[in-house]
């Protein structure tokens, strides 16, 4: 099961196994993570779920796909290259050891 790594805006870690096929938010949500509201449930029609990706794992998560691209514009200081919605990415093998960073808050 692949660990992921949540940090908090004031710098609070939470490492947390994360089962393949859940995607991060629901990994969030299922481990009392503060910092992700995730106020849609994961329907990609709010940006509450928004984190900033580790700058070494940018190319190892999927692409962005337009609609995604479209609630980040809701974003709290959204960072065109790193900002993600957690409920967008799906959990594997391969993002074992990912790191992802909360915003100040979420809107």
């Amino acid at each position: 099961m692949p660990t992921i790594t949540y940090v908090e805006h004031n710098g609070t870690e939470h490492k947390v196994d994360v089962a393949n096929g859940l995607t991060l938010m629901e990994g969030a949500r299922d481990n009392n993570i503060p910092g992700i509201e995730a106020d849609c449930g994961g329907a990609c029609a709010c940006s509450t779920c928004h984190v900033y990706v580790d700058s070494a794992w940018i190319d190892k998560v999927p692409a962005k796909e337009d609609m995604e691209e479209d609630m980040l514009d809701f974003a709290y200081e959204p960072d065109p290259g790193r900002s993600r919605l957690t409920c967008q990415i799906k959990v594997s093998d391969a993002l074992d050891g990912l790191v992802v960073q909360m915003p100040e808050k979420q809107i």
